[in-house]
């Protein structure tokens, strides 16, 4: 099995359940993992080599217990399921790019649907040799319902979708996916169009750069609060018999509108004057329109997300601004969708 990473606080006799989450060092493990153990679970993180920012696990993540690992070794994954013998897994750890995906399609495979089965695997062998269940969550996508839905990103993610139906339907597993729509937080890097946009907002308003460049302008999505969805996440590993859900708020945004409200929070009226079309940045496909049905979410979970488009984005800008005053990436304050910053 690999060594541990970095093991800020280490945590001992829990309580609570034994969680393992693999992708702890993205925006959804993060919320996830603060939101498990306010709750009393154990967490123990899995992220890959190279992906432990010292700072970030400092600012977050100091009540779990990170271990880097690849999770295409399926040696490695068996052994550490083996060793910490989880009570949930959410696997959270993916090729989240779709632009990404055209790029390296064998690595998007990869991690996104044949990592799927080997840790299903790996917990249907764990139950099968020693009788201790494990209940199991997937982060599918909205985009394997879209017309990119060819795309590598989304055939690899409705693949594992199907692993985790066999693994429910055939052998029993408690397992579920979701297909998450578009969630966002100010942990979203320049890598994603939100923060591409409002980090673009922030600098532009302060005077660091002079224009914004973007690839399609003409999408719609249903943009909500990834600290909203991790609750819906947990609610669906919860239930008593499992189910698979969408994931969303059901209110349908345009980019121009993220724009306009990214940079009116940043102090300027008209983003038309800084933004530039760049024809690399088009994907290959691209879906027009992504939008939840929330209402299977609200009656199988009792959810509903409760942050609001404005107050989203609003406050992502806000801590990208914040970043430029001060010089820290990462900072607690940073995380709730539903607070302001200390002036």
């Amino acid at each position: 099995m690999p060594e541990p990473g970095p093991r800020l606080t280490p945590v001992h006799d829990e309580p609570g359940p034994t969680v393992l989450i693999t992708g702890v060092t993205g925006q959804d493990g993060v919320y996830l993992s603060r939101l498990l153990r306010r709750r009393g679970a154990r967490v123990v993180g899995v992220a890959p080599p190279g992906a432990v920012p010292p700072d970030l696990c400092a600012a977050y993540l100091a009540e779990v217990e990170v271990v880097t690992l690849d999770i295409c070794e399926a040696d490695d994954v068996r052994g550490l399921v083996d060793a910490v013998r989880p009570d949930e897994v959410y696997n959270l750890a993916a090729v989240s790019s779709v632009a990404r995906s055209w790029a390296e399609p064998d690595l998007t495979f990869a991690v996104n649907h044949r990592a799927v089965e080997t840790l299903v695997f790996a917990l249907l062998e764990l139950r099968d040799r020693t009788g201790h269940e494990a209940r199991f969550f997937q982060a599918s996508s909205a985009e394997v319902t879209g017309s990119a839905a060819h795309s590598p990103y989304a055939e690899a993610k409705a693949a594992a979708e199907e692993v985790v139906r066999q693994a429910r339907d055939r052998r029993g597993l408690h397992a579920c996916s979701a297909r998450l729509y578009n969630h966002e937080s100010p942990l979203r890097t320049e890598t994603f169009v939100t923060g591409k946009i409002t980090r673009g907002a922030a600098e532009i308003a302060a005077g660091a750069r002079t224009e914004l460049r973007l690839g399609n302008l003409d999408v719609s999505r249903d943009w909500g609060f990834a600290g909203d969805y991790v609750d819906a996440i947990a609610r669906m590993v919860g239930l008593d018999e499992p189910q698979d859900l969408a994931i969303g708020t059901g209110t349908v945004h345009r980019l121009a509108d993220l724009l306009e409200v990214a940079f009116a929070a940043a102090g300027i009226d008209d983003p038309s004057a800084y933004v530039v079309t760049d024809p690399e940045l088009v994907r290959p496909a691209d879906t027009a329109v992504l939008v939840a049905d929330p209402e299977p979410a609200a009656a199988a979970l009792g959810w509903r997300a409760t942050t609001s488009f404005e107050d989203l984005v609003r406050h992502m800008v806000a801590v990208d601004q914040e970043r430029i005053r001060t010089g820290v990436e990462h900072d607690l304050r940073y995380l709730d969708g539903s607070a302001r910053l200390e002036q």
